[in-house]
């Protein structure tokens, strides 16, 4: 091993946790309204439920071949670079910076005010500055240093299993409030069974989302070859199963009509299933979850630009690679990605935020698919730890799923998709302007 080379100690437990750490978060509590309101129906809900959670495992075990091939710091960004060049891996990690890493820290942030509003029945005039608050503090404990961020995720991991198991194994037990069918798999109200799965699914993917990092490990790992997809299969069908569960229970404590669009089913159905006092206490939990949540997100995120700029691969790399003296944090990466999460906070709500994240990230997770047969057919003798079973079907699977949730998103949403794709094709300017400053530079 090289001096550069990862130390090989992560075992089949460590790495099934980082699997459930990276992927459980805000998104079992909240993305249930959104789901709902594009299903009209209990047995659409669950079923889009099912197949998020397929198509997520898929995609983990797919990525992981390269994340085992490609063991770099940088991640995806990394694979697709040496898959398909500079430019594309740059645009990666130009999207992650202006919109996955800011719209998750400002739709967490959103979603933390919704809550805190609700819980202490406060004017809705407060929801912009609560959220403004609670993204800045979270900031703030970041650049205090990477210790402090850490025992943070550490703390917040503990506590968001808490409500999910109350509400799950207590909530299956009560009696239905409402009955639920989940056969035969049909869309409610007027729409088309089509543009009702598309927006369902879509919805989901952002409680599923996480599972890109899922392969991070894979360098550290004793065995990846073999723990590797344990790991991610345990771990994805574990969690599906838990949202599946969850959502049910959500289904027969609260009808249909309550739950659609309702950013506070969670807290609702815990108060029917709990009562008032127990309700509020596993809000206050839902809570610490959705802060560490935002938490995980803000700690990592300032790491891409930083990332970059180490390279020399954006604008301002100088101002980027800057460390505070005392905690050594990039604190003007920091500072620059919450200045963009703090404007999409007064542009979008909670849902758009996360649609738009989702339909960008998934643009390139075509890449990173594809790129697995793309290197498979090019490079055959690339030391690969880990290949991904059931070549090459479990990747075609992955492709079409990603096809599909792009294209409907596209025809369903088209605005939206088009800012996602506009944003990411700005980053082509900067890095072609960047790029001449660099050559003129070494002239």
């Amino acid at each position: 091993m090289g001096k550069n080379s990862l130390k090989r100690e992560i075992s089949l437990f460590g790495a099934f946790s980082t699997v459930m750490g990276t992927v459980i978060g805000a998104g079992v509590f909240f993305k249930t309204a959104s789901v709902v309101s594009f299903a009209q129906s209990p047995s659409l809900t669950i079923f889009a439920w099912f197949l998020g959670g397929i198509l997520t495992l898929c995609a983990g075990l797919t990525s992981a071949e390269l994340a085992t091939a490609i063991p770099k710091t940088g991640g995806a960004v990394k694979y697709i670079e040496y898959t398909y060049g500079k430019l594309p891996g740059f645009l990666l990690g130009w999207a992650q910076s202006v919109i996955y890493f800011p719209a998750n820290i400002a739709a967490l942030s959103i979603i933390f005010a919704t809550q805190f509003i609700h819980l202490f029945h406060l004017s809705n005039d407060f929801l912009l500055p609560i959220a403004f608050c609670t993204g800045l503090s979270v900031t703030v404990v970041n650049l205090l240093g990477t210790k402090i961020a850490a025992n943070m995720q550490s703390f917040t991991l503990i506590i968001k299993m808490i409500p999910i198991a109350l509400i799950v194994l207590v909530g299956l037990f009560m009696p239905a409030n409402v009955e639920v069918s989940l056969f035969p798999v049909k869309a409610g109200g007027d729409t088309g069974f089509i543009q009702a799965l598309s927006g369902s699914l879509l919805a989901t993917m952002f409680a599923y989302d996480g599972w890109l990092g899922v392969g991070a490990v894979a360098g550290e790992m004793k065995r990846p070859e073999k723990d590797l997809p344990k790991a991610i299969f345990l771990g994805l069908t574990f969690i599906t199963i838990v949202y599946i569960l969850i959502n049910f229970v959500f289904l027969k404590t609260l009808p249909i009509e309550q739950l659609s669009g309702n950013l506070n089913a969670a807290s609702e159905a815990s108060n029917q299933i709990f009562g008032s006092i127990g309700g509020k206490l596993v809000t206050i939990g839902i809570l610490i979850s959705v802060y560490g949540a935002l938490n995980g997100y803000t700690m990592t995120g300032i790491r891409v630009p930083y990332a970059l700029a180490l390279e020399d691969m954006i604008p301002f790399s100088q101002q980027f690679q800057k460390l505070s003296t005392k905690f050594v944090v990039p604190y003007v990466a920091g500072i620059f990605q919450f200045s963009i999460a703090a404007i999409m906070m007064f542009l979008g709500s909670f849902d758009l935020l996360t649609d738009m994240l989702v339909f960008v990230m998934w643009l390139f997770s075509l890449l990173i698919f594809s790129a697995v047969l793309i290197l498979r057919k090019r490079e055959p003798a690339l030391k690969r730890p880990y290949k991904v079973p059931f070549y090459p079907i479990i990747p075609i699977i992955a492709i079409l799923g990603g096809l599909f949730i792009l294209i409907t998103t596209l025809f369903a949403q088209t605005k939206l998709a088009c800012v996602g794709i506009g944003i990411t094709l700005l980053g082509i300017p900067f890095y072609l302007v960047n790029q001449k400053i660099k050559e003129g530079k070494t002239k």
